[in-house]
């Protein structure tokens, strides 16, 4: 079956196509990742839609993140997923590859050369607890240094990505050392991507974030932060879901211990 690029009028099958695995549509979501990313699908051989999609976004010259693997429920191990993967792993040329997965996914990309660097987890709920003090609103003007503290972390340029927060997030907020950003998805508020010189920055910039939304929050939170893992639980949000980190084609650039939340699972 063909690969082709998708485009803004796929939107819809895109979000049939999650729901027809379980997820949620996410409308919000996949309009973000068509305009920063590469999005790709198979159509259904039935004329019913995408059997397969998968999203490439490429972070400069150096790094790239799959995401969005998805295949109709009826064309199941027929190899699409293998197909996508394989075309997109080709675009992203020398670049290391990241992925988030899903145990049903992880024995795939192990297939292509993908290794577990970590593990994060999905972890909901209302924050409990009081504003820092020590955070402030962020308004564009503040760009240029969100820009810098986003490459330090990052190793990379994510700019095209972080130009576009304040049009698409809820909030952004910024503190001495970090930034953070937060947005809303059909179901909660993610917090994320979270950048600080700290775990205390973090701490204050999830928390005043959370409370300014209020309602349900979602972080994804690497789970060898035990502390802010326990921090967290300590402020009402847990039930943790679990996914792999994943890489392919070298280390990740940057710097982990500066990245406490990432933008969503899908863009790293």
């Amino acid at each position: 079956m063909r690969v082709r690029r998708l485009t803004l009028d796929d939107l819809d099958d895109c979000g049939r196509l999650a729901k027809d695995r379980g997820w949620l549509p996410e409308r919000h979501k996949w309009t973000l990742l068509f305009e920063v990313g590469e999005v790709y699908g198979i159509d259904a051989p039935d004329g019913d839609g995408l059997a397969s999609t998968t999203i490439l976004t490429r972070y400069g010259d150096d790094h790239a993140v799959i995401s969005m693997v998805l295949t109709a429920s009826r064309y199941g191990r027929r190899g699409l997923a293998r197909q996508l993967m394989e075309h997109v792993l080709a675009e992203a040329g020398d670049r290391v590859v990241s992925l988030h997965a899903t145990e049903n996914g992880r024995p795939l990309y192990e297939r292509l050369g993908f290794r577990t660097v970590g593990h994060v987890a999905k972890h909901t709920g209302t924050f409990l607890g009081a504003h820092s003090g020590r955070t402030r609103p962020a308004s564009e003007a503040d760009l240029a240094t969100i820009l810098e503290l986003d490459a330090g972390a990052f190793g990379t340029d994510r700019s095209p990505l972080l130009r576009r927060m304040f049009a698409f997030g809820e909030r952004v907020r910024i503190a001495e050392g970090g930034y953070g950003h937060c947005w809303r998805n059909d179901d909660n508020v993610v917090i994320g991507p979270v950048v600080a010189r700290d775990e205390e920055t973090a701490r204050a910039l999830i928390g005043d974030l959370a409370l300014d939304v209020g309602g349900e929050v979602r972080l994804d939170l690497d789970l060898a932060e035990r502390a802010l893992v326990a921090w967290a639980a300590g402020h009402g949000i847990g039930d943790p879901w679990q996914v792999s980190l994943m890489v392919r084609g070298g280390e990740l650039p940057g710097d982990r211990g500066r990245r406490f939340l990432p933008f969503m699972q899908a863009l790293g």
